[in-house]
């Protein structure tokens, strides 16, 4: 079967619009148009939020902190690639915060996730964070803050948990985190 070759313009862009070949026929076209219109933004501004974070550690495991920088960095203990020391995954089985301040050392930052490590009760241990977990990322000393949607395949609630009160559900459901608790007062 022949391909059929044909120019289109984009909606809207009058007659000095851009061109482009298709080897679609035109009763593709609308067919394209909605795949096309299907953009899925959510992902596209997760990606970009992570492209942030992911610049910044690596920075910071290059230069180190500057000034008065620290993190707060907020992540799903649930997620299958976060590794991170039992007795934390047991205190925290869902989520946990830590900060990147004074005591860490070691943070390398790859594609996918960054480790560091960390001293607890004394004692350093190395995290592994999938950027795919994170849920928060403050910087509160210049009162910037990113939120996540954490991804990972399934529902990371536990079956069989309890029913959440209104407040805990609009917390949680992705879109409003409330960083009031990181502001200095």
């Amino acid at each position: 079967m022949a391909s059929v070759a044909q120019s289109a313009r984009a909606p809207g862009c009058g007659s000095g619009g851009r061109r482009f070949d298709s080897d679609h026929s035109p009763h593709d076209i609308d067919v394209l148009e909605i795949e096309m219109n299907n953009f899925r933004y959510d992902e596209l501004v997760q990606k970009a939020l992570i492209a942030v974070v992911k610049e910044v550690l690596e920075n910071v495991s290059l230069h180190g902190l500057p000034g008065n920088h620290h993190f707060y960095i907020r992540f799903r203990t649930d997620h299958p690639r976060v590794k991170i020391p039992t007795f934390l995954k047991e205190r925290h089985p869902e989520e946990v915060m830590i900060v990147i301040q004074y005591q860490f050392w070691d943070l390398k930052v790859s594609d996918d996730k960054f480790s560091v490590s960390l001293s607890f009760n004394g004692i350093q241990e190395t995290i592994v964070v999938p950027f795919s977990a994170l849920t928060a990322f403050v910087d509160p000393s210049v009162k910037f803050a990113l939120q996540f949607t954490p991804s990972f395949g399934s529902n990371p609630s536990p079956e069989g948990s309890e029913k959440k009160s209104d407040k805990d559900t609009n917390e949680s459901d992705g879109k409003i985190i409330s960083f009031d608790s990181f502001r200095k007062k």
